[in-house]
């Protein structure tokens, strides 16, 4: 897409509010970032990086496939460390690569939102990631997109591409450091996965209580491709709205999401939709949902277009407070005969039976609700490495569940 017509499109939709979540003022945040300076190693960065890095389950000083780190509007790293993986910034890879004209605004839309064009009318920041032909990583990718900078308006713009037959595995934590209580973060991401080649994306998110977080992603997938697509919440923002999109294009084609989302306050709208358009495509979207005080809306939409497909949704949740709510809207299109649909729902409290269970053995109310609820959370993830599934299990528990566990 020319540059002028994305400017002309991100123009005209300055204003126009997103269709879910509520309305966010831009004009409330800071535009002008303080500039950072390159880093050549990850012992270089600010030791307050790192720390908010590792609260989000980014390790920085172990082994990676490349790392990427932005702080605030700044790219300070971007490093592979794998034959075949290609880490940029975005910057230099629209530079690079004759504005990426096959990638660039192709999967998400310009004028989507006024978050999408707020994004397209700055200068670009984010990642570019790529895996040619028949790479792989043994190590997943670690980023780290760090809002340091209190009331900043933080854009992101990310392309991740898996050439045919490649395996990519990324690790991205999004994130403010404790002093950082007030802030916006619009992350667009898009996704090419071409035949054959697997993905597995997982996105850890750790916000300030101010902070509003408005995530927009499409994914566009080719012949036996496969995605898995996993989002953790364990630390919410202030209001947090995300509906990623799957478009399965070819025969064969797998996508899975996953999310993990505990809301001790806040208000956070999330779910994901995913188009069935080739037979012997198939899909699934879990989501366990904890709510100690926080209001979560869960969304999941499965469109069937063609026959021989299969698709299921499944939203669990647990509320722990008076004040907590949780709202699952699944939702099943199926568009022809010969395909395969499903969904389930369930809000509850904890089982009575249990807690007398564990506190009969020594454990105090608190502690078996803990128990409880981090094994509730504790969502077994298919397609990943061993490594990274101990990784994100080692995630869930990360912070002390307050309120009640």
């Amino acid at each position: 897409m020319p540059m002028s017509s994305i400017e002309e499109r991100a123009k005209k939709a300055r204003d126009k509010k997103a269709r879910f979540g509520s309305d966010v003022d831009l004009e409330a945040f800071d535009v002008e970032a303080r500039p950072h300076s390159e880093v050549g190693a990850v012992e270089d960065l600010p030791s307050e990086v790192k720390k908010a890095a590792l609260n989000v389950g980014v390790s920085l000083d172990q082994k990676s496939g490349g790392t990427y780190i932005q702080m605030d509007q700044t790219p300070v790293m971007a490093r592979s460390e794998t034959e075949g993986i290609e880490i940029l910034d975005i910057a230099a890879a629209l530079q690079k690569y004759d504005g990426l004209k096959d990638y660039w605004w192709k999967q998400v839309m310009v004028d989507q939102d006024k978050y999408t064009a707020d994004v397209a009318a700055h200068p670009p920041a984010g990642y570019f990631l790529r895996a040619r032909a028949g790479a792989s990583t043994v190590f997943p990718l670690k980023s780290c997109l760090y809002l340091g900078q209190a009331n900043l308006n933080q854009r992101v713009h990310n392309i991740i591409i898996a050439e045919e037959g490649s395996e990519l595995h990324v690790i991205t934590g999004c994130t403010t450091p404790s002093h950082v209580q007030k802030g916006l973060h619009i992350g667009v991401s898009e996704f090419y996965i071409k035949k054959g080649a697997h993905v597995s994306f997982t996105m850890i998110h750790s916000w300030g209580k101010e902070v509003e977080v408005r995530p927009r992603t499409s994914i566009h997938m080719e012949e036996g491709s496969s995605l898995s697509n996993n989002y953790i919440c364990l630390s919410p923002a202030k209001t947090l709205q995300t509906n990623p999109s799957a478009y399965l294009n070819g025969p064969g084609a797998k996508a899975s999401f996953n999310s993990v989302i505990y809301a001790a306050e806040g208000s956070l709208d999330l779910g994901s939709q995913v188009y069935l358009r080739a037979p012997g495509c198939s899909a699934d979207s879990v989501a366990r949902a904890v709510s100690v005080g926080g209001d979560i809306t869960a969304r999941g939409l499965m469109v069937g277009e063609v026959p021989d497909v299969k698709a299921h949704l499944e939203c669990v949740g647990l509320i722990l407070s008076e004040k907590g709510r949780i709202y699952s809207i699944p939702e099943l299109d199926g568009r022809c005969g010969g395909l395969d649909m499903s969904h389930e729902a369930a809000v509850g409290k904890i089982s009575e039976v249990e807690l007398e269970y564990l506190m009969a053995r020594g454990l105090s109310l608190e502690q078996a609700t803990g128990v409880i609820v981090r094994g509730f959370l504790d969502v077994e993830i298919k397609g990943l490495p061993d490594s990274l599934k101990e990784e994100l299990r080692k995630i869930t528990q990360l912070q002390e569940l307050h309120g009640g566990a």
